[in-house]
C-alpha cells in the first residue's frame, strides 16, 4: 500500500517540540522575574539579533507590520508622501505604507525570484518622487538589494528592507537587514525564527533611525509621558518571547541550511513541463516558502491532495487587486505580479521534513 499519511507543509508542533523542555524553562524563568515587557530578555535579545544581522542597532516591537511601519516613520514617511513597494506579498508592506498615511507605488517583479525589478523600479523612480522603497525578500530568497540601495541612493530615497521571510539570508557576507537604512522582521511563528506569539523588530545601523524607532514603538516618548514624536504607539516585544527568541537564535542557521537542501533537492530533482522549479541558491536563499508555479495550479493541487500532501498559494490577489480598495488601482498593470497570482503553488518545505518525505513530494509531483 502506498503512504498516504499527509505531508503538510508547515508543522510548529514537530519544530518545537525537540525545544520543549528549554522554552519551558525560559518561560518560567521569566515569570519568576517580575520582568514581563522591555526587560533585560528583550535587551538581551536586540544585542544578539543585532550581531546577528550585522546591524549596530535592534528594536524589538510587537509584530512584523508594525515593525515596518514604525521603519517607514522612522525614515520620516507620513500623510502625503508615497512608498514604492511591490504587490505581490499579501498586503504587509501595503498596510504598513496605508498606516502611515501615505499611498503605495506598485512596481512589478522579476519573474526568476518574484522580488522587486530594478528595470522597473528605475521607472517608478523617474515618474514619482518616493520618499521610500520597500524591499521585499520574498519566500526567503534576497531581491537584487544590492542594485536596489544605489538605484535609491542615486535619487536620495529611503530603503526599508522587509526581512519577515528571510532571516539569516545572505550574500558576499552580508545579511539581511543590513543592506538598506532600515529593516523590518516578522517573528510570527512560521517564520524562520517564530516566536511562540506575536513579535517583530526593527534593525538599522543608523544611530538616528534607532531612537526614533525607540521612540515610535512606545508612543513616541522622550520620557514617560512625554510624547516628542507623532506617529507612536504602544508595539513592544513581549519579554517572554524575547527569552524564547533568544534561546532559538543559534539554531536558526542550521534550520536555514536544511530548508536550503530540501529546496535545492525539490529544484534539482522535480522535473515536469507544467512545473517551473526555482534556481537552486546558496545562502542568498533561506527556504521559508518553496514555490512553483503551473499554469494547470488547481489540477496539480488536487494531484498533490490525493497523495497526501498539502499545498497552499503564496498569494493568490495582489495588494493592487484587494477588494478593499474597491478597484482604487484598477488602473494599475503589473504583469508579472498578476501572472503569478493565478501560477503560484507552495510545496511543504520545513527543516522537520524528512528525505523520505521529500522524495514523495519528489514522485509525486513528477508524476502528475
Amino acid at each position: 500500500m502506498p503512504d498516504l499519511s499527509v505531508i503538510p507543509v508547515n508543522s510548529l508542533l514537530r519544530h518545537i517540540q525537540p525545544l520543549q523542555a528549554e522554552l519551558t524553562t525560559a518561560a518560567t524563568d521569566v515569570i519568576r522575574s517580575g520582568y514581563y515587557v522591555l526587560g533585560p530578555g528583550v535587551n538581551g535579545f536586540e544585542s544578539a539579533f543585532a550581531d546577528y544581522c550585522g546591524a549596530t542597532h535592534c528594536i524589538g516591537v510587537a509584530n512584523g507590520t508594525d515593525a515596518l511601519e514604525l521603519a517607514l516613520k522612522a525614515v520620516g514617511v507620513g500623510p502625503g508622501d508615497s512608498v514604492a513597494v511591490v504587490a505581490n506579498a499579501a498586503m504587509y508592506g501595503t498596510s504598513a505604507v496605508l498606516a502611515c498615511g501615505a499611498q503605495p507605488v506598485y512596481v512589478d517583479v522579476e519573474a526568476a525570484g518574484s522580488t522587486l525589478c530594478p528595470q522597473q523600479l528605475v521607472a517608478t523612480l523617474q515618474a514619482y518622487t518616493p520618499k521610500a522603497v520597500i524591499v521585499t525578500h520574498l519566500y526567503g530568497r534576497l531581491a537584487a538589494v544590492e542594485t536596489l540601495v544605489r538605484l535609491c541612493r542615486e535619487h536620495d530615497v529611503a530603503v526599508v528592507e522587509d526581512c519577515a521571510q528571510a532571516h539569516g539570508a545572505r550574500r558576499n557576507g552580508n545579511a539581511a537587514g543590513s543592506f538598506g537604512d532600515i529593516a523590518a522582521f516578522s517573528f510570527y511563528p512560521t517564520k524562520n525564527l517564530g516566536a511562540l506569539g506575536d513579535g517583530g523588530a526593527i534593525t538599522t545601523s543608523n544611530p538616528a533611525l534607532a531612537q526614533r524607532a525607540r521612540q515610535l514603538r512606545q508612543y513616541g516618548w522622550s520620557a514617560k509621558y512625554t510624547n516628542a514624536l507623532d506617529g507612536g504607539r504602544n508595539s513592544r516585544l513581549d519579554e517572554i518571547q524575547a527569552r524564547m527568541l533568544h534561546l532559538m537564535l543559534p539554531r536558526l542557521d542550521g534550520w536555514n541550511a536544511r530548508r536550503r537542501e530540501i529546496a535545492n533537492r525539490y529544484s534539482s530533482a522535480i522535473d515536469h513541463p507544467d512545473i517551473v522549479v526555482p534556481a537552486t541558491a546558496g545562502e542568498e536563499y533561506v527556504g521559508h516558502l518553496y514555490v512553483v508555479h503551473s499554469t494547470r495550479r488547481g489540477e496539480l493541487r488536487t494531484h498533490l491532495e490525493t497523495r497526501g500532501i498539502q499545498t497552499d498559494v503564496h498569494y493568490p490577489v495582489p495588494d493592487h487587486l484587494q477588494p478593499c480598495h474597491a478597484g482604487a488601482y484598477a488602473h494599475v498593470r503589473l504583469p508579472v505580479t498578476e501572472l503569478q497570482a493565478t501560477t503560484a503553488l507552495t510545496l511543504p518545505c520545513f527543516p522537520e521534513l524528512d528525505n523520505t518525505e521529500v522524495q514523495r513530494v519528489i514522485d509525486a509531483c513528477n508524476q502528475f
